[in-house]
């Protein structure tokens, strides 16, 4: 059991959830606030996306990460930054009779480009999704091949930016393992577990306990659930001996029909955190435990 635990918010994710819920962070202002709400809540990380200002969808644009970073680098809240390379990998095909008819919705480029911004703000971690998968909808596959990822991992090793592994199934942590093999990530590696999204790994104690079995000795890891499974997952992660993660890009309700907000999430967590014995690390600590380098 860890009982000195990481709490990480993930303030707004890039999913359908406008419209869901009445106050989903969509404009840098309100993704920075809910952000440094968070921080004020007990969070010591926070995990960062964008969406346009005027759709509500999720986007990769470099000024928006920046306004967003600079409100939160201004702002006298201390916290660390995780800024996603996610965006940038979603391939949605064609009907079956024409599946290189890629649709609207596609926007797949290559690792660089997913990581521009990080290359211009050089956040203390960024993620790294390290494996394709299939997602929800029919057609959709989101990108990550193993040369992209080799590209991403040696870069930001150059530029000292720790990758975040986010690992969706066992295949994603083998890969992870062979990165580390190839001396392309430093020690210890920092993993997320990341649970319940469809199609991958479902959100039970079991493939929790088994993930984190395959993890390499000394990794730093957090571990997440989402929808009702975001707070069970909280206290399955500490028992297994990780940090945590909580925010509305995975959950959108503190209970059933009461919508939640970021804070109120991070509250909750580290409510039961304490209940079970365990101390709520500063972001300050958690540099310090993960070796991470503040930039700015």
């Amino acid at each position: 059991m860890n009982r000195n635990i990481i709490v990480s918010c993930a303030v707004t994710g890039a999913g359908d959830s406008v419209g869901k819920h009445p106050a989903i962070p969509v404009t840098p202002t309100e993704i920075a606030e809910a952000a440094i709400d968070a921080a004020r809540a007990g969070a010591a990380i926070v995990h960062i996306h964008v969406r346009d200002p005027d759709t509500g969808k999720g986007c990769r644009r470099p000024d928006l990460f920046r306004e967003v970073v600079d409100r939160i680098r201004d702002n006298e809240t201390d916290v660390v930054l995780n800024l996603t390379t996610g965006m940038g990998g979603d391939l949605f095909f064609g009907p079956d009779e024409d599946t290189m008819n890629f649709t609207g919705n596609t926007d797949c480029v290559g690792q660089t480009e997913r990581m521009i911004h990080v290359e211009e703000l050089l956040p203390e971690i960024c993620s790294l999704d390290c494996g394709s998968f299939n997602y929800a909808e029919g057609s959709y596959v989101y990108v990550s091949t193993p040369g992209m990822l080799r590209i991403g991992a040696k870069r930001l090793q150059a530029i000292g930016v720790k990758p975040e592994l986010e690992v969706f199934d066992l295949g994603h942590i083998a890969f992870a393992k062979q990165l580390l093999a190839e001396g392309l990530l430093d020690d210890p590696p920092l993993f997320q577990v990341c649970l319940g999204i469809r199609w991958a790994a479902e959100a039970d104690t079991r493939n929790f306990l088994t993930m984190v079995d395959q993890l390499p000795a000394g990794s730093n890891w957090a571990g997440f659930g989402v929808g009702a499974m975001e707070m069970p997952m909280v206290a399955q992660a500490a028992l297994l001996g990780g940090n945590v993660r909580v925010g509305l890009e995975d959950n959108l309700y503190l209970e059933r029909g009461v919508f939640a907000s970021n804070a109120q999430l991070v509250e909750r967590a580290c409510n039961i955190l304490q209940l079970m014995g365990c101390s709520i690390q500063t972001p300050a600590q958690a540099r310090e435990t993960l070796g991470l380098t503040k930039h700015f």
